[in-house]
């Protein structure tokens, strides 16, 4: 296979994925005679059907991706389990509008024929995704793909909630619950966004019933004063312990409410006088728990007055009510003032309709109540993390993951919705209530209560997230009789090896997961939960359409002209002034579009960015640095196939101990230099280190690891020596280097495999054959590089950095010099010559040299600069023209004084080193430092040229 002369990564991309996926390559291994050790499974965290991949998804699908790959080339039975969520209010809004714009509502269609559009719109958008995970090269089972309203998994999520109902840890009740009044249903607390508004804090009187005095009371939303119970203060607040049981009467309302004394009640706050509507405050229904408040709820479902308020108000809606309740306080002469106030406004994060507290009939997972083995399902949650069964990684997150656990509250897992999973529950016509797999049973269970009329099926669903919980064992075909009737995928993915998920729902999704799992199948849903931060742009903000900072990883990986882009982010902005704002913002940014970049150089980003910490920041110089360092390695492969193509690479021998290999009957003989021992030894260091990386879950250390030494090592040091090895007069060592070259490039391909794969396989179907590797078809097939410690070389290793620290000296002296790259000079050595004589050829390659003099001593009268190392000196023999090299050292003298002079006053300013960042300060003092030894040399050097 000829490699081409440049790296086209779209070329790649379009005709490897096909071949990995048609080659069935991303199979789940289901090989029960390995060790259980040795079986790896990730799961896809189920992305929306009709959702789009953006950068939170390719970041976390490279990290996965690499995991499944590496393991899968150690040769582990392996399964990356994709799949995808029918999010149910998402999914049900699109269809809605698609429905609105044609003048059709859900209701006129009835719910049947509206399923039917929505599986019809599934089916349409649904492998949008999974289209561009392809792209991303991930390679999770695609024949095992799963889908949450998938006929299999839809009765495992009726199984789930029959059995915990009858277990009585599924009940329904009226409940406090976060409503959507557009959508009408419920919603979970992550499909609410808090977000800080301009508002006002109304400061109102309330009269005590017996006309001794009044209690000033404030509010953010004065038109819920209609359904309070009480007001309240704290039990030890001394200015009003003596009306707490005392009446007052509730402005507006013929109502008397009770003054309670609660130590929920901020003293300092206000007034320390709190008013309390349990029925619209989840804090109040709490308060009203506790002292057995009567609930009066003065809202409708669609956020409107009700019955149970003054007749005045009732059909308003609840901010026209709240002018109308604002104004009459006004008249009454009890507003005692209102102030502007910042406050955190709940919205749907579907619709932006103020979110409202509001009682409701749902069904609820009792959260609390010990089950047959006397635990809760959250003490066992608890129970599994605190015993290190299941880890985290970072190990801090396991503090969010408890404190969420420990102030629990029931899930709401009903929603009033029609796409979805329906409620399993069946009702008769005075409420009774059957549970069961379906309606047949549930009939057989009227029947047997002695009940005999219509049953009707509830209409709700459940939660998208209740089947996201189920995803661990539900997605490996688990059966209500395992684990007696097992299957191979559940005996050797449950659980699963590691969770990758961003730290945002650790709650929603993670917590549940292990409590479902854990009392449903009696195991944990998998032993590592690796939380990663959530992808920002460069300047830490979110990425969001409305701020026009969007990215697309697959712009990113294909490239997109300015007008496509600027009209990709301001298409759908109904607001002008804002689509113009972000139109000129995108084309400062952005002149000339992004370039391509292939997706090799975005995973590689993605993987250099993943260190601990919440928030990550996207920077596009990175995907080109990282480009660049995909060419590096392409370029570099194609110096390593030209110069060992047709050559003898000495295959058949076995390195011996001190690294020369005497010649097999009929071979040539082999010899390998320090610098052949040097690389080997640091390869078998670097695959030490990337296998701890791949443990730890530190991809920004193992991407740095890997940069580190193809781009420095490998390319910059080791080729360089290289070449003049294979062009010295010893074929030996000739053949020790290209056998060393083109075995070094093999190992450094599969070992970059896992997060840059299509470069990779490119490449090593090439280098693999010369390399005399002949195992499987693919890269992603062969082994994974695994440290052999007998060959590290520390002696080497020392070796090498001597002659890199002669390099370096001569380079600079170059540099001080300002001799031009292209100019050879020659160089006189002087003082411990012994190993310099070695080093002689290279260090005049790679220092551009003409030639290499050793003397007895450097003369005297020499005006250019020497370099000491260690007992050695060395000098260019270059032509001085002592004038300007005067003036020239004169002047950056003056440059370095002034910076260290300027550093100095920093640093010597308190006020200054007291209030700067820490690694400003640092930074300062690096300066400083590095310029005093400049000056160092430099005035030495200008007293010498008198």
């Amino acid at each position: 296979m000829e490699l081409a002369k440049s790296f086209e990564p779209a070329d790649i991309e379009r005709r490897w994925y096909p071949e990995w996926e048609s080659r069935n390559y991303f199979a789940a291994g289901l090989d029960t005679s390995k060790p259980a050790d040795e079986s790896f499974c990730i799961l896809l965290p189920p992305p929306n059907v009709t959702g789009t991949l953006h950068m939170g998804h390719g970041f976390n699908q490279t990290i996965m991706d690499a995991l499944t790959r590496y393991y899968r080339m150690k040769g582990h039975n392996t399964l990356w389990q994709p799949g995808t969520d029918h999010a149910g209010i998402a999914t049900q809004i699109v269809v809605e509008r698609q429905l609105d714009a044609q003048g059709i509502s859900r209701h006129d269609l009835g719910r049947e024929k509206f399923l039917e559009k929505v599986w019809e719109w599934k089916e349409y958008s649904g492998g949008t995704i999974t289209r561009q995970m392809r792209r991303m090269g991930t390679s999770p089972d695609w024949k095992r793909e799963r889908f949450t309203m998938d006929a299999g998994l839809n009765k495992i999520v009726t199984e789930s909630f029959v059995r915990l109902y009858k277990e009585g840890l599924i009940y329904r009740g009226k409940r406090l619950v976060n409503w959507d009044p557009k959508l009408h249903t419920a919603v979970s607390d992550l499909e609410v966004v808090q977000e800080e508004e301009d508002g006002f804090m109304w400061h109102i009187r309330y009269p005590l019933a017996d006309g001794s005095t009044t209690l000033t009371v404030a509010t953010t939303r004065p038109e819920t004063m209609l359904g309070d119970t009480a007001v309240m203060v704290h039990p030890e607040d001394e200015r009003y312990k003596h009306l707490i049981g005392k009446m007052v009467k509730l402005p507006l309302t013929d109502r008397e409410i009770p003054v309670i004394a609660d130590a929920y009640v901020d003293m300092e706050f206000g007034t320390g006088v709190v008013k309390v509507t349990p029925a619209h405050d989840f804090n109040d229904y709490a308060v009203g728990q506790r002292h057995n408040l009567p609930i009066i709820s003065i809202l409708t479902l669609d956020a409107k007055i009700n019955e149970h308020a003054p007749e005045k108000y009732r059909g308003l809606d609840r901010f026209d009510a709240r002018k109308a309740v604002v104004a009459d306080l006004e008249a009454l002469g009890i507003l005692e003032k209102t102030d502007k106030h910042k406050l955190k406004v709940p919205r749907g994060d579907r619709t932006g309709v103020v979110i409202e507290p509001m009682l409701t009939d749902q069904w609820f997972v009792a959260m609390s109540k010990p089950g047959e083995d006397g635990k809760s399902i959250t003490e066992k949650a608890l129970d599994v993390v605190q015993s290190g069964e299941i880890k985290f990684y970072p190990e801090n997150w396991v503090n969010t993951y408890n404190q969420w656990l420990n102030n629990i509250q029931d899930w709401c897992i009903s929603r009033q919705l029609w796409w979805g999973h329906q409620i399993p529950a069946w009702y008769g016509v005075n409420g009774e209530v059957f549970v069961a797999h379906n309606e047949e049973e549930a009939r057989s269970q009227a029947d047997a209560a002695g009940y005999a009329g219509q049953l009707t099926r509830d209409a709700d669903v459940l939660d998208t997230w209740y089947s996201s919980a189920l995803w661990p064992f539900s997605t490996l075909d688990w059966t209500p009789e395992y684990p007696a009737k097992s299957n191979p995928a559940l005996d050797l993915y449950l659980p699963s090896s590691v969770l990758v998920t961003g730290f945002d729902i650790i709650f929603f999704w993670v917590a549940r997961m292990v409590m479902m799992t854990k009392h449903i199948t009696g195991k944990i849903p998998f032993k590592h939960v690796y939380v990663h931060g959530l992808i920002r742009d460069g300047e830490g903000q979110k990425m969001s359409k409305s701020k026009g900072n969007v990215l697309d990883p697959i712009d990113l990986i294909d490239g997109i002209d300015i007008e496509a882009l600027v009209q990709k982010r301001t298409t759908g902005l109904m607001n002008p002034k804002q689509a113009a704002q972000i139109e000129k913002k995108t084309r400062k940014e952005f002149p000339e579009g992004i370039p391509s970049f292939g997706t090799d150089a975005l995973r590689f980003t993605f993987a250099s960015l993943a260190s601990p910490g919440r928030d990550i920041k996207f920077d596009l110089n990175r995907c080109e640095g990282y480009r660049n360092f995909c060419n590096k390695l392409w370029n570099a492969t194609r110096f390593v196939l030209m110069n060992v193509e047709g050559h003898d690479l000495a295959l058949e021998h076995a390195q011996a101990a001190d690294g020369s290999c005497p010649a097999t009957p009929g071979a040539a003989p082999l010899k390998f230099s320090f610098a052949d021992r040097w690389i080997v030894s640091r390869l078998q260091k670097l695959e030490a280190e990337v296998a701890q990386h791949f443990t730890e879950y530190r991809f920004d250390l193992l991407s740095q690891a890997l940069y580190h030494f193809i781009w420095d090592e490998f390319c910059d040091w080791y080729l360089e020596v290289a070449k003049v090895e294979m062009a010295g007069a010893n074929e030996a060592a000739a053949r020790g280097a290209r056998r060393t070259l083109v075995r070094t490039l093999e190992a450094l391909l599969r070992l970059a495999h896992p997060v840059i794969p299509f470069i990779t396989e490119e490449l090593w179907q090439t280098v693999a054959p010369i390399a005399g590797r002949k195992t499987g078809d693919s890269i992603m097939l062969a082994p994974y590089p695994a440290a052999d410690l007998k060959k590290v070389d520390e002696d080497s290793e020392a070796k090498m950095e001597r002659l890199k620290t002669y390099v370096s000296a001569c380079r600079n002296l170059r540099g001080e010099m300002k001799v031009s790259d292209s100019m050879r000079t020659p160089m006189i050595v002087a003082g411990d010559t012994g190993e310099l004589k070695e080093f002689a050829p290279i260090l005049q390659a790679l220092a551009k040299l003409s030639e290499i003099s050793f003397v007895d001593e450097i003369p005297a009268d020499a005006l250019a600069p020497v370099a000491v190392v260690g007992e050695t000196r060395l000098m260019l023999v270059v032509e001085i023209d002592v004038a300007a090299e005067k003036e020239r050292l004169a002047k950056e003298i003056e440059k370095l004084e002034k910076q260290v002079a300027m550093a100095k006053g920093k640093l010597d300013n308190e006020s200054f080193v007291a209030r700067a960042p820490a690694a400003v300060v640092a930074q300062e003092k690096e300066r400083m430092e590095a310029a005093l030894a400049t000056l160092g040399k430099l005035k030495p050097q200008l007293a010498k040229l008198g």
